[in-house]
C-alpha cells in the first residue's frame, strides 16, 4: 500500500514540476511585455520632478511690500529637495527596469520598498506645500495670520503650479507602487491543500 502511495505522489510531483516549468516562460513573457510600459512610467516622474523643482526654484516676487522667495518657507524647500531625490530615483529605476534580468524575490522586495519610500516622500512634500498654499490664500484667523496671496499673487500662482506638478508625480509613484507590490506578492503561492490536513481549515465559533 505504501509503495502505491509513493508512486502516486511521484506522479503528482512530476505533473507539478511540468506545470511550474511551463509557467516560468509564460511569466517571463508577460514581464517582457510589461517592461516597456513600466520603464516609461518610471521615467515619467523624472520630467515632472525636474519641472516642479525648476518652477519652485524660480519662484520669487518683489514689490513695495517686500520680497518673498521659496527659500523663506520650509515646506517649499522640502518640496524642492523631495523632487530632486525622486528625480534621481526615477532615472536609476528606469535604467534598472529597462535592462532584462531574471526576477528574484529579493530584487522584488528591494524595488517594492524603494517605491514605497519615495511615494511617501513625495506625497509628504506635496501635502506640506499644499498646506502652506492654503494658508497663503486663506490665512488663519485663529492665530491672526492674514492671507498673503492678495499681495504676492505671482508668487502664489507659481507655487501652485509647482505643487500641482508634484501631485502628478505622486500619481505616477502610486501606480509604480501598485505594480511593484503585485510583482512581489504574486511570486508567493498559496499553501497546498494537503498542508492543511485532511480536515481542511477549522473555523472557530465564537459565542454571540
Amino acid at each position: 500500500m505504501s509503495k502505491m502511495a509513493e508512486e502516486k505522489a511521484a506522479a503528482v510531483g512530476g505533473l507539478g514540476g511540468a506545470g511550474a516549468a511551463d509557467a516560468a516562460p509564460a511569466g517571463e513573457a508577460a514581464a517582457a511585455r510589461v517592461r516597456p510600459f513600466e520603464t516609461l512610467l518610471r521615467a515619467a516622474p523624472l520630467g515632472l520632478c525636474v519641472a516642479a523643482m525648476t518652477v519652485m526654484l524660480r519662484d520669487q516676487q518683489s514689490n513695495e511690500y517686500g520680497t518673498v522667495a521659496y527659500s523663506d518657507l520650509g515646506g517649499f524647500k522640502y518640496l524642492v529637495y523631495a523632487n530632486g531625490l525622486c528625480a534621481a530615483y526615477s532615472l536609476v529605476s528606469a535604467f534598472y527596469t529597462a535592462v532584462p534580468r531574471p526576477a528574484t524575490v529579493s530584487r522584488s522586495w528591494v524595488v517594492f520598498l524603494l517605491d514605497q519610500v519615495f511615494t511617501y516622500l513625495i506625497l509628504a512634500a506635496g501635502a506640506a506645500a499644499a498646506e502652506l498654499l492654503y494658508l497663503a490664500y486663506n490665512g488663519d484667523k485663529d492665530v491672526t495670520w492674514s492671507e498673503a496671496c492678495g499681495v504676492f499673487g505671482s508668487f502664489c500662482r507659481q507655487a501652485r503650479t509647482s505643487v500641482a506638478i508634484t501631485f502628478g508625480t505622486v500619481l505616477c509613484f502610486i501606480l509604480l507602487s501598485l505594480i511593484s507590490s503585485y510583482r512581489l506578492f504574486s511570486a508567493y503561492e498559496a499553501p497546498p491543500s494537503s498542508a492543511l490536513g485532511s480536515k481542511g481549515v477549522e473555523i472557530a465559533a465564537y459565542p454571540r
